[in-house]
């Protein structure tokens, strides 16, 4: 299906069942956290899945080609990208599997009710106030700075909207993992896998991929270290795996 692209936008291959995806180079594109995040993610047959901040809708669409997941919503406040992300679903004639929501995700509990989603997603924003420079871009500064939401709206509105039992799905930098393990445990979200993501074997981490269960008893499985790069611009094969390629 051909969808008419507006000024500065452009279509790029996903690599998996053909599907594409609209971005925008002046505003924001999808990361490696959320493609990495994709591949972490369990999502299993009849299950219904929620992506917090879903920006161009990146994540709904990859789990929709990887997974066998029921039905898949992306929650995201910005317009302009919802608006982007609701064309990627067209052209990608996937309107009965996935719905793009503009909304607050401070908001998602009111927006869908408590207990709705089997699964949850987020590749929030990494930094607070206290971390590095706000891009003078809004849409860039809102994506990767705690401007409209926190960590712990993210993950208090995850815990709300899940269902009991449900998964909890996040990507995030290792230095505010503390923070984090100690927010998911004030709303009853126990972490329960982990992974560390290195860009080369004798590097320190520089993304965490962990996996909550609303309710779940402390028992933490810390996987083995994905490791991005063998030598500079080549790929290990599990990326690549990952990727699709």
């Amino acid at each position: 299906m051909e969808v008419l692209l507006k000024a500065g936008e452009r279509v790029d291959d996903l690599h998996r069942n053909n599907y594409q995806i609209i971005q925008n180079t002046e505003k924001f594109c999808f990361g490696m956290d959320a493609v990495l995040l994709s591949g972490f993610v369990r999502v299993f047959e009849r299950e219904v899945v929620l992506d917090l901040g879903t920006g161009t809708g990146i994540i709904p669409i990859l789990l929709e080609a990887k997974t066998e997941g029921k039905h898949f919503t992306g929650l995201e406040i910005q317009e302009e990208s919802a608006d982007m992300a609701k064309r990627s679903v067209s052209i990608n004639e996937l309107e009965d599997k996935i719905d793009i929501v503009v909304g607050d995700i401070k908001e998602a509990s009111k927006i869908f009710g408590l207990a709705s989603f089997d699964v949850v997603t987020s590749n929030p924003p990494y930094m607070n106030h206290s971390h590095g420079i706000v891009n003078p871009a809004a849409a860039k500064a809102i994506a990767r700075h705690e401007i409209l939401c926190s960590l712990e709206d993210v993950i208090r509105e995850a815990a709300r909207v899940l269902k009991p039992n449900g998964r909890f799905y996040l990507v995030h930098r290792p230095f505010r993992l503390i923070e984090i393990v100690n927010i998911l445990s004030l709303y009853k979200l126990e972490a329960k896998r982990m992974k560390l993501v290195h860009p080369y074997v004798n590097k320190e981490p520089n993304m965490v991929l962990i996996e909550c269960v609303k309710g779940g008893r402390s028992n933490l499985i810390v996987e083995a270290p994905l490791v991005v790069y063998k030598e500079p611009g080549v790929y290990t094969d599990e990326i690549y795996d990952i990727y699709g390629y």
